[in-house]
């Protein structure tokens, strides 16, 4: 036997090595690391495909960016209603009772107004 057919054998004891190693070394989140790694890859991949759709369809992005700011404010006026006490969809309107000021039912009659235009105009 030569040389040349230890190679395998030894470079699957070399690395073997290098994996119980790794495993005492690398510290017991790693896993933790990974799976933030590739949620961060998943991030990347779909932020790329993202920007080619909006490249190629910068209208869809305005109208997402109007009905994300209608939602908003939706969502904020119901919930100054709810902080008021109105949002379980009934009015609550108060009646006002009307008042005259001097108790005549009306403060101008229009004869009233005529003739005062007639004695300005003389």
């Amino acid at each position: 036997m030569t040389k040349f057919d230890y190679i395998p054998e030894r470079a699957l004891l070399l690395a073997g090595q290098v994996g119980e190693n790794l495993r005492q070394v690398v510290p017991a989140h790693a896993g933790k690391w990974l799976d933030a790694g590739m949620k961060l890859g998943a991030l990347k991949a779909s932020s790329r495909v993202a920007g080619k759709f909006v490249q190629r369809h910068p209208a869809a992005l305005a109208a997402a960016a109007a009905g994300a700011g209608v939602l908003w404010y939706l969502a904020r006026r119901r919930a100054k209603q709810a902080e008021d006490g109105t949002g379980n969809g009934q009015s609550r309107s108060t009646r006002v009772e009307a008042k005259r000021g001097n108790g005549s039912t009306r403060s101008t009659t229009t004869r009233a107004r005529k003739a005062r235009a007639r004695k300005t105009a003389e």
